[in-house]
């Protein structure tokens, strides 16, 4: 069973910088494609940036050139770094893990890191 945890988040003014972890049991996250999503309550899941298994990047359009997502292989870990933070970015953020190239049931979640935008 594959672990995924998210930490970093917290309450930031606008304007301000988060840095998000993820890190994974194992290396899995060089086999597997990563994804940061992010949810608000009474709304769907929102997808705001992936990192593909050969290392291509993409971001929602109201996330770009605010966050970068990355990795580090020596620590089995992937950031989204937030920049310039605004409320609207309020949301619960999730880690994703998703090896379902390899095998169906390869698909993992953290369980969420809280992060709130406000003065």
């Amino acid at each position: 069973q594959v672990q995924v945890v998210e930490s970093g988040g917290g309450l930031v003014q606008p304007g301000g910088s988060l840095r998000l972890s993820c890190t994974t049991s194992g290396s899995i996250f060089r086999l597997y494609a990563m994804y940061w999503y992010r949810q608000v309550p009474g709304k769907q899941r929102e997808l705001v940036a992936t990192l593909t298994r050969t290392g291509n990047t993409n971001y929602a359009d109201s996330v770009k050139g605010r966050f970068t997502i990355s990795r580090d292989n020596a620590k089995n870990t992937v950031y989204l770094q937030m920049n310039s933070l605004k409320p609207e970015d309020t949301a619960v953020y999730y880690c994703n893990a998703d090896g379902r190239v390899y095998d169906p049931n390869y698909n993992y979640w953290g369980q969420g890191t809280q992060v709130t935008v406000s003065s």
